[in-house]
């Protein structure tokens, strides 16, 4: 995933979750299809952010320059195709998940960028039919990939969830 990733291990799952999926090493032969179960949970509650444009801690994103806004087909933030929120994936092995997307633009949202002409002495581009001329832009870091409260708890939940459904078959 070039664009942005997130990767889950068990080293950042919280002491009770990590000794439930150590129990589940030793009930599993293969737990992969855990680690797909928090992938699949986690590629939903990212979905949810394009929903209600927020970080991972709740946070609003910041809004839009009112002349671009007021320019878009769709007026969510992050969300003019839906290419960015629908190109997010999970990615399991039997010890780690990576959700994320392959999206080139990917990064610049979640982290935030400046950009500059490469070889112009500025960049050129129309908002709202007047032309714009500056020498850089920068994109706010609009977080859309992390693991939220609600992330832990579910996957608390999944885990703990295997634990029983694994156990009671001894």
């Amino acid at each position: 995933m070039a664009g942005a990733a997130l990767s889950i291990t068990t080293e950042v799952m919280d002491k009770q979750v990590r000794r439930a999926f150590e129990r589940l090493e030793h009930l599993m032969d293969n737990t992969r299809p855990v680690m797909a179960a928090i992938g699949v949970e986690l590629v939903g509650s990212t979905h949810m952010r394009f929903v209600t444009q927020a970080d991972p801690e709740g946070q609003a994103w910041q809004t839009l320059n009112t002349g671009y806004a007021a320019t878009k087909r769709n007026s969510r933030i992050l969300t003019e195709s839906g290419r960015l929120r629908d190109s997010i994936n999970s990615q399991a092995s039997n010890d780690e998940v990576r959700v994320g997307t392959n999206t080139i633009y990917a990064a610049a949202h979640q982290f935030g960028a400046e950009i500059k002409p490469k070889t112009a002495s500025h960049l050129f581009f129309r908002i709202g039919g007047n032309m714009i001329m500056v020498d850089s832009v920068t994109l706010p870091a609009r977080p859309f990939l992390g693991i939220s409260d609600e992330d832990e708890t579910s996957i608390a939940e999944i885990v703990f969830d295997f634990v029983d459904r694994y156990s009671s078959r001894l």
